[in-house]
């Protein structure tokens, strides 16, 4: 069915590659008028040309309040409203034991993966609850959200963090009334430049990559738009009756 987010304007953060960026090229072939926003400058650009139409880029620092004030302000400005906000940025993981970690380190991590998020939430409830249409907010966790394994000392809390936080906006929307649906995204191992560049990072790269696959049901690593279809289903009113959801898309690992 042509048009799924017509008329809808979407803010999505990270959208310079990966997850984000397979979200915004879906949603902007399905009619949404597209913002997005991403710390790296010229590759974020170069996305929003490559996209095309109306679309809009902002270099955003999804962890720095102000930053977050001044992308709404913009974002609300060009376009007068947003209906969705994916909340994509991230920072990855594997990250290290309980025992290399510093706590430098994992600040970092709960400042990009919790304290962006919550910020986006709040920001979008913001603006979002007065603008008399269905919302959506998506939040993009991890099955590390769900499962831990030794080396996510930090990843694994954060994204954690994210999915209680999506059942909590959730729950506060619905009981005050707002037509604003949030829900989560867990994927699993998804071929993006952030899980390229934790493959790269190994001793034996090739071997880094075939042990990621072989814990993968489905022998093979998940594709950019395996979750930007989903994130695209999450957005449009098609899920008008789902808030609160995690939404697995991990090729089968958790059902193990």
């Amino acid at each position: 069915m042509a048009g799924r987010v017509a008329g809808k304007v979407a803010l999505i953060t990270g959208g310079a590659s990966g997850l984000g960026l397979a979200a915004a090229r879906l949603m902007a072939a399905e009619g949404a008028r597209i913002a997005i926003t991403d710390v790296q400058a010229d590759r974020g650009a170069a996305a929003a040309r490559a996209l095309g139409g109306d679309t809009l880029f902002l270099e955003h620092d999804v962890s720095s309040e102000s930053s977050w004030t001044v992308a709404i302000d913009r974002v609300m400005e060009r376009f007068g409203k947003i209906n969705v906000l994916v909340n994509s940025a991230g920072i990855g993981g594997p990250d290290g034991s309980i025992e290399s970690v510093s706590l430098k380190q994992f600040k970092r991590m709960m400042a990009v993966n919790v304290e962006g998020t919550f910020l986006g939430c709040q920001n979008a409830v913001r603006v979002m609850k007065a603008n008399g249409e269905k919302n959506s907010i998506v939040n993009i966790s991890s099955v590390a959200g769900l499962v831990s394994g030794w080396q996510m000392v930090s990843y694994s809390p954060s994204k954690a963090a994210v999915r209680l936080l999506t059942k909590s906006v959730a729950l506060h929307c619905a009981r005050a009334g707002y037509d604003i649906r949030c829900n989560s995204v867990h994927p699993a191992f998804i071929d993006t430049p952030m899980v390229q560049g934790g493959i790269d990072a190994d001793p034996d790269p090739d071997k880094a990559r075939k042990r990621l696959i072989r814990m993968v049901p489905l022998g093979r690593m998940g594709e950019p738009d395996d979750i930007g279809y989903m994130i695209l289903y999450l957005a449009s009113d098609e899920s008008k009756f789902t808030t609160g959801a995690e939404m697995v898309v991990d090729g089968g690992c958790t059902a193990i």
